[in-house]
């Protein structure tokens, strides 16, 4: 697969270098050294092995290819990487390497180690996008635009609460995905220990779990979560919804950026937006990079949900299909943050773009507070007609609604010019807008 091409554009540069082979092969290493070291401090391992261990391996040059060939024979990585480490050890330490553990342990927790960094910059990138986003709508708190519902023009609201919104929606998934624990995995071969040999054998196992988690700055799980895949199925749908999150705001962007609407734009750049036949086009590119990484994630999370019931105590398939898309889930959802944080910081937004939008119906848009008004004067029914019957009107010829309106044979003279244009003022009809943009504002300074 042309990779290169196709599928890391849409992750995050930094991610794909730390997320290599290699990254993986270190974090098995990291898992295997700590558990030798933690069953020394507890007498199973002699003293001095884990030290020992730590001198030969550390440096030692493990063979990325030949692990990645013996996958297909033993059915994940951990196997020939096992055996690599084994071969390179004195005799008199072999019998000490992966004692009392499992190929899943050192795969899940070498997992937990990858992806921990991998949420850190998640993390800072939402914090990136919730810093942008505050003066953003600090500055457009009472900037009246269309609303839109099903597509169409509805009422006006600021452009401040759509800011908010997509604020929101990213530090609601922000605090989920922080609230996710990375465990450490250690059971052995059924997940209860039985593989340790050392004093007080019946304690040893959770003892060493916990101190393993302690050593490696992972979560200490309640048990061994060989096949309760329920920590992968949090962190799968926490990556899922801060795509999602993300997506809105992309969506809604680029609709807002078409030329015929025109109220925001991407951040200028050389080169970025070209069309590769139109020179004129300014094409919003990293709204498209957006919505496929997150289009991406979305599938990458129906595959992790789709194996959270796994067999007894080890998964057949289930368990290895969650690997790739785990990964690729966390390096799409940090590239697609990469580009929003950029969207955010420098979205060109244009007012008068959203005026000359809310006039485009010759200022009908306003027809429902105009029907409010006439209808205690009027009664409902001829007030409604009447709204909707100058809203076309104004449109047709091109005058202000609310001359059209005042001229109406059933309106004129009955309501001064002066109130009538109050009323149809869409910068005077945003409802609760300014009070929403400054609670959003509390809610995300909170933390």
């Amino acid at each position: 697969m042309p990779a290169a091409l196709l599928q890391h554009p849409f992750m995050s540069p930094r991610a794909l270098t730390e997320c290599q082979a290699q990254a993986l092969v270190e974090a098995m290493l990291t898992f295997e050294l700590a558990l030798a070291e933690v069953q020394e401090a507890r007498g199973a391992v002699p003293e001095g092995a884990g030290q020992r261990m730590r001198d030969v391996l550390a440096s030692h040059p493990f063979d990325v290819e030949a692990i990645a060939a013996g996958v297909a024979s033993g059915g994940n990585a951990a196997i020939p990487f096992v055996k690599q480490g084994r071969a390179a050890l004195p005799d008199d330490l072999k019998r000490y390497w992966h004692q009392g553990a499992t190929s899943q342990d050192v795969l899940d927790t070498a997992l937990m180690l990858l992806l921990e960094p991998r949420l850190a910059a998640i993390d800072a990138l939402l914090v990136r996008c919730r810093t942008a986003a505050i003066p953003l709508m600090q500055q457009h708190a009472a900037t009246p635009m269309v609303g839109r519902t099903l597509m169409q023009q509805a009422l006006p609201l600021a452009f401040g609460v759509k800011v908010a919104h997509w604020a929101l929606g990213l530090e609601q998934a922000r605090r989920r995905l922080a609230a996710v624990e990375l465990p450490v995995q250690f059971g052995g071969a059924v997940g209860v220990h039985s593989g340790l040999d050392g004093p007080g054998w019946d304690d040893l196992g959770l003892a060493c779990m916990d101190a393993l988690a302690e050593r490696l700055g992972l979560a200490v799980p309640v048990l061994p979560w060989h096949t309760d895949r329920q920590p992968i199925h949090a962190l799968a749908t926490a990556l899922d919804a801060v795509s999602g999150a993300a997506e809105k705001l992309a969506l809604d962007v680029a609709l807002l950026t078409q030329t015929e609407i025109g109220e925001v734009a991407e951040p200028a750049g050389e080169g970025m937006g070209e069309s590769s036949s139109m020179p004129h086009k300014r094409n919003p590119v990293r709204c498209a990079l957006i919505r496929g990484a997150a289009r991406q994630v979305h599938g990458h999370a129906t595959v992790i949900l789709n194996a959270a019931a796994q067999p007894l105590e080890r998964g057949l398939g289930e368990w290895h299909a969650e690997w790739a898309p785990l990964i690729d889930a966390a390096l799409l959802v940090e590239g697609a943050l990469e580009q929003t944080a950029v969207l955010l910081e420098g979205l060109e937004v244009h007012p008068e773009a959203m005026a000359r939008n809310l006039a485009a119906t010759g200022g009908g848009i306003m027809a429902e507070p105009a029907s409010k008004l006439l209808a205690p004067v009027l009664g409902q029914d001829a007030a409604k007609r009447i709204s909707a019957e100058a809203a076309e009107a104004a449109r047709e010829s091109g005058r202000p609604y609310a001359e059209v309106l005042g001229a109406h044979p059933e309106v004129a003279g009955r309501l001064a010019p002066e109130t009538l244009a109050q009323t149809t003022d869409p910068a005077l009809y945003l409802g609760s807008s300014q009070r929403q943009v400054q609670r959003a504002i509390a809610w995300l300074e909170e933390t």
